[in-house]
C-alpha cells in the first residue's frame, strides 16, 4: 500500500470516527447574539449583542442573513485575515434551502459549501472543515451558522402574531450566528493553542417522535448513540473530557441522553453540559425546556466554551451539537422526527 494510502486509513478509527494525522487549529471565532440571548448567563461573552432583532431589515430572514454575514467577517477579522485568505466557506441554517447562509455570505466571495444538519451543522461544519485541512485540500476553513427566532418559529410552528402557548418540553430558537476560523497553521501566540483532534459523524436516529414541541425527545437517541461509539471507536471512558456538551437537548432531552446512556452502563451525568441549558436563565427568562436553533451551540461554543479553554480552566471536551432533519413539509406530511448528532474532539494544548 503507498503511504500516503496507509496514513489515511490509520486515520478511521472504528465504526465512524476520525483521529486526524494534522489537527487544525482554531485561530478565530466569533459570537453575534440576539437581545434574549444578550441577557442571558453568557450574554457578557459575546462579541456582539444586538437590541433590534430586525437588525433594520425588512423580514426575519433578512435579519438571520445579517447575522451570520457579521459573524463571518467577525471571525476572520479576528484570525487577522481577510476574506482572500479563506479557501472554503461552510455554512448552513433551519430556513428552506438555507437562504439565510446564500444570502448572508454571498458578497464575501469566498467557494462555499451549504450544509444542512439543521441544530447539528456547527459540528458537521467543524468536522468536514477539518477533514479538508487535514487531508491537505485547504488551508482556512470559515464554519458558520445562525438561527433565529421568528424565522423558525414562522416556518416549523407558528408566526408570532398567532400567540399560542408553548408547552414545557417547548425550546426556545436562539437568535444570533457563531463563526470559526480553522488552519493548518498556528497564528495564537497568546494563551494556549485549541485544536481539533477529532471526529465522530453521527448516524440519522428516528424514535418516532412527531412533536415538534418536543425536540429535545427527538434529538436526545442521537446524540446517545454517536456518544456511545464515539466511546467505543476511541476506547475512552466518559471521564476522559471534562466536558461532553451536547448542543440543544434543553432540560427535558438532557434528562432522557442520561438516562439512555445508562441503559449502556455509560454515566455522563458528571461531565454533562448542554448549550441549550446554558444559554438562558430558567428563572428570569421564559424559555420552558431551553435553547435550540443552529446558533444554540454556535455561539455557546465560540463565546463560552473555547473561552474555557483557552483560560486552561478545561483542557479537553466533546462537543456534540444535536439536530432534528424534519422539514415544515415532512412534519405536515404526518412524518417522523429523524435526528443526528455530530461529535467534534477539541482540546487545548
Amino acid at each position: 500500500m503507498p503511504e500516503n494510502d496507509r496514513n489515511n486509513k490509520f486515520k478511521m478509527i472504528g465504526k465512524q470516527s476520525i483521529l486526524f494525522h494534522n489537527p487544525p487549529y482554531i485561530i478565530g471565532a466569533s459570537s453575534i447574539a440576539g437581545k434574549k440571548e444578550g441577557e442571558g448567563p453568557l450574554g457578557h461573552l459575546f462579541d456582539t449583542v444586538w437590541e433590534d432583532p430586525l437588525l433594520g431589515q425588512d423580514t426575519w430572514e433578512d435579519a438571520e442573513s445579517e447575522f451570520m454575514r457579521q459573524a463571518a467577517e467577525k471571525a476572520i477579522q479576528k484570525a487577522g485575515l481577510s476574506s482572500n485568505d479563506i479557501r472554503y466557506l461552510l455554512a448552513g441554517d433551519l430556513l428552506a434551502q438555507l437562504i439565510a447562509s446564500s444570502f448572508g455570505v454571498a458578497e464575501l466571495n469566498i467557494p462555499f459549501f451549504g450544509l444542512f444538519g439543521a441544530c447539528s451543522t456547527m459540528g458537521e461544519a467543524l468536522s468536514i472543515g477539518s477533514i479538508l485541512i487535514d487531508g491537505g485540500f485547504a488551508d482556512k476553513v470559515l464554519a458558520v451558522t445562525s438561527s433565529h427566532f421568528a424565522g423558525a418559529e414562522k416556518q416549523f410552528r407558528f408566526p408570532l402574531d398567532y400567540g399560542n402557548q408553548r408547552p414545557y418540553s417547548a425550546s426556545w430558537t436562539v437568535t444570533g450566528s457563531g463563526a470559526v476560523v480553522l488552519s493548518d497553521q498556528n497564528s495564537n501566540s497568546n494563551g494556549p493553542s485549541i485544536r481539533i483532534k477529532g471526529i465522530t459523524t453521527g448516524k440519522i436516529v428516528d424514535y418516532g417522535i412527531k412533536d415538534t414541541m418536543n425536540m429535545g425527545a427527538a434529538m436526545a437517541p442521537a446524540a446517545c448513540d454517536t456518544i456511545k461509539t464515539h466511546l467505543e471507536d476511541l476506547n475512552l471512558k466518559p471521564d476522559y473530557y471534562d466536558k461532553i456538551i451536547t448542543g440543544d437537548l434543553g432540560y427535558v432531552g438532557s434528562d432522557i441522553l442520561i438516562d439512555l446512556l445508562r441503559e449502556y452502563k455509560i454515566d455522563v451525568s458528571s461531565n454533562h453540559m448542554d448549550c441549550g441549558k446554558e444559554i438562558f436563565d430558567p428563572e428570569s427568562q421564559d424559555t420552558h425546556a431551553g435553547g435550540s436553533g443552529c446558533a444554540c451551540s454556535a455561539i455557546t461554543f465560540t463565546g463560552y466554551v473555547l473561552k474555557q479553554l483557552r483560560e486552561g480552566n478545561w483542557k479537553r471536551v466533546l462537543f456534540l451539537p444535536t439536530g432534528s432533519l424534519h422539514s415544515k413539509v415532512s412534519y405536515n406530511e404526518g412524518n417522523t422526527m429523524p435526528a443526528i448528532a455530530h461529535a467534534v474532539v477539541v482540546e487545548a494544548e
